[in-house]
């Protein structure tokens, strides 16, 4: 009877507070987002990784770091409101050409989209350096062949590129709308006016 007891023993799962700790240990140990098939597979057998996140999430609700999505991924980020502390860090930023962040924009907002639709859209063509720096980046990578003709090849953008900018999906990405109240559409230059002809004041003098 004994040796029946510590076998079941060695297969019952921890109290769910206990797998809520092993959880966070995990989160804050990794350097990049975990995905709870990542997350389960590291856990004693019988542990629930979608739950004991369920329960981190909400102990951490309200504090100074935030328990985040990241596409099918978890982590621990800064809550937003508290981003401007951060302010004082210097950042060693990448500037990307026009063409990188049309590119960019276009994948984001068309996924999964080939080489040929990302040129159609642009009204240009696309160079094999645009599309090798974004993946180079970490912020594009290869998606699935299409269904069509040739199977080309699609671009997707990649998770890292949802922590980035604080996306959990790339639907979350803002609208037309929300681009212009943020003032990123309004460098567009304005429309060209039409001079009006000039015998139009003469002829409203006749009429007078």
């Amino acid at each position: 009877m004994m040796d029946n007891e510590i076998n079941e023993s060695l297969f019952e799962a921890p109290p769910m507070g206990e797998q809520e700790r092993m959880v966070e240990a995990l989160l804050f140990a990794s350097a990049a987002p975990l995905s709870v098939a990542e997350i389960t597979a590291r856990l004693p057998h019988g542990c629930d990784a979608k739950e004991a996140l369920v329960h981190l999430g909400k102990r951490y609700d309200g504090r100074g770091v935030a328990l985040r999505r990241i596409g099918d991924a978890w982590a621990f980020r800064t809550a937003p409101d508290l981003g401007f502390l951060m302010q004082k860090e210097q950042v060693e930023h990448r500037k990307l050409s026009r063409a990188a962040i049309e590119t960019l924009a276009i994948i984001a907002y068309h996924q999964p989209a080939t080489r040929a639709e990302i040129e159609e859209i642009r009204g240009v063509s696309v160079s094999r350096g645009t599309l090798d720096m974004l993946i180079e980046l970490g912020w594009v990578k290869l998606g699935r062949r299409k269904m069509t003709p040739g199977r080309p090849v699609t671009f997707v953008v990649t998770q890292a590129f949802l922590d980035h900018f604080g996306l959990e999906t790339p639907s979350d990405l803002p609208g037309v709308r929300e681009l212009r109240a943020a003032g990123l559409l309004d460098n567009r230059p304005p429309p060209e006016t039409v001079p009006e002809p000039e015998g139009d004041e003469d002829q409203d003098e006749m009429f007078e």
